[in-house]
């Protein structure tokens, strides 16, 4: 899967003084396993095992159709099934966000922060075998990337039974999710501005009290 261009180490602090700091090395090592678990499929299970075990042990599969379009295969396993041999609800409804979140950070790579909003998820059917996630960008998440800043991305997944090439797939349930993707250089210079402006009123606190 594609993922954004690597940026410097330097990360560029926006305030009234431009302050530049360093990427500590738990952050460059961050970074080099996020763009590491979006380039094939055996990266992405080895870092599902440590930092994913429910898509792990779901054994759900990415596959990437085009720029703005991804599936996903959730196996029709023991431990995906319920008491009565059907997809489990919460089989189907975990790994909607699974794959969707997979997707959108193949694309905003590893210099964002990528949470959950919003997920809305309608049963239209059981589901007796393999799921098939087809997974749609309603916005051009290239273009978002490129303007910077934090945005919300909405999610359209439909979710279809396979049931081979000759009967056809068949729709079992319908997604729509949103997610918030934020700088992680936003969010460090958010927590750097709250530090500074911390200490400042520590300090004019102090100063107040001397006289």
């Amino acid at each position: 899967m594609s993922s954004a261009p690597a940026q410097s180490n330097l990360i560029q602090v926006e305030s009234s003084t431009p302050i530049v700091v360093k990427r500590t090395l738990a952050e460059r090592a961050e970074a080099f396993i996020s763009r590491l678990s979006t380039r094939n499929w055996f990266w992405q299970k080895v870092c599902s095992l440590i930092w994913l075990p429910f898509a792990f042990r779901s054994g759900i599969t990415m596959r990437r159709v085009d720029s703005n379009r991804f599936t996903a295969l959730l196996p029709f396993s023991r431990a995906n099934r319920n008491w009565y041999n059907a997809m489990a609800g919460a089989a189907l409804l975990g790994n909607s966000e699974v794959a969707a979140g997979l997707f959108l950070f193949g694309k905003v790579g590893s210099d964002y922060f990528v949470v959950c909003k919003k997920m809305e998820y309608r049963f239209l059917r059981p589901c007796v075998g393999p799921a098939l996630y087809d997974i749609t960008a309603e916005q051009d998440i290239d273009e978002l990337v490129k303007v910077g800043g934090e945005f919300n991305i909405n999610l359209a997944i439909n979710i279809h039974q396979q049931m081979g090439k000759k009967r056809g797939d068949k729709r079992v349930g319908r997604c729509q999710i949103v997610f918030h993707c934020t700088p992680k250089s936003m969010a460090k210079a958010r927590a750097l501005r709250k530090s500074q402006k911390m200490v400042a009123l520590d300090n004019a606190a102090n100063n107040s009290s001397d006289e």
